[in-house]
């Protein structure tokens, strides 16, 4: 007769997993210095941005601001691919640099402190780390962009500058931006992924593919061309003040494709290697 006393284990469901591992990310990332610290370098940006002037004319003209309207420190006016000036970069797509360096001393934790070597003891799943830590750090970006939003408003209301816009452009400009917080946030594990052992390079290598050369480098020979939105710069560069609900879907589409191949990728990676 069986017993009926008899416990039985089932494994945790997909849901419960990812549910469990996310609150340990949040909890780890709402209860380190390294958040908030990212969250105030996001907000001063803009701030030194709009405060910059440029080079004085030839005959010793006085600098003018690098930016006439505060919006132009959050996106460029016209999408861009090609080097065009440093005014046309210098927006909230430095988020997505410094974010880089947040994400790679985030994870990078993970393996200077073993707990990596206890979570894959406990916990086989190698996808359920790339997307908690994906999710995790594309809110943190998401949150720098808030905080650079939040800054260089405070900083125009400071320096009197224009805020002169067209409302809806401006909106779908800053929600694209933000959407790109998650394509971003998996490139970002993907390359610690790869480099986990290797410290340094995984903030060097978020660095450079964070200031997007490669793309810019391609846009500066082929030209301004719509085929360069299939990169996350690039569609990071055509959320701008001209956007519209097109732009939006274009970001959302291009995060959420380049997430799936990274988390895949990711997770492929771990599983056939030593993950320590």
């Amino acid at each position: 007769m069986e017993n009926s006393n008899q416990i039985k284990f089932e494994s945790p469901s997909f849901k419960q997993r990812i549910k469990g591992m996310l609150g340990v990310d949040f909890y780890r990332l709402f209860h380190t210095p390294l958040f908030y610290i990212f969250l105030a370098i996001a907000a001063i940006i803009p701030a030194m941005l709009i405060a910059m002037t440029g080079i004085s004319g030839p005959n010793g003209e006085p600098s003018q601001p690098l930016f006439t309207n505060v919006w132009q420190a959050i996106a460029a006016d016209t999408p861009i691919y090609g080097f065009e000036g440093i005014e046309k970069y210098a927006n909230m797509n430095m988020v997505f640099i410094f974010g880089g360096i947040m994400v790679s001393i985030f994870i990078g934790h993970d393996y200077q402190s073993g707990y990596v070597k206890q979570l894959f003891t406990t916990h086989a799943k190698k996808e359920d780390y790339m997307i908690s830590k994906t999710l995790t750090c594309a809110f943190a970006m998401a949150s720098m962009c808030v905080a650079y939003l939040i800054g260089g408003m405070i900083a125009g209301a400071l320096t009197q500058t224009s805020f002169e816009v067209n409302a809806g452009n401006l909106i779908c400009a800053i929600l694209g931006k933000m959407i790109m917080s998650l394509g971003w946030a998996s490139l970002y594990t993907f390359l610690n992924v790869i480099f986990r052992k290797y410290f340094g390079v995984s903030i060097a290598s978020s660095f450079f593919f964070g200031t997007g050369i490669l793309v810019i480098g391609v846009g500066s020979i082929v030209g301004n061309t719509p085929i360069l939105n299939v990169f996350l710069y690039g569609s990071s560069v055509f959320a701008c003040l001209s956007s519209n609900v097109w732009t939006i879907l274009n970001c959302l589409a291009v995060s959420i494709a380049w997430t799936v191949i990274y988390i895949i990728v990711g997770s492929h990676l771990l599983n056939r290697s030593d993950v320590y």
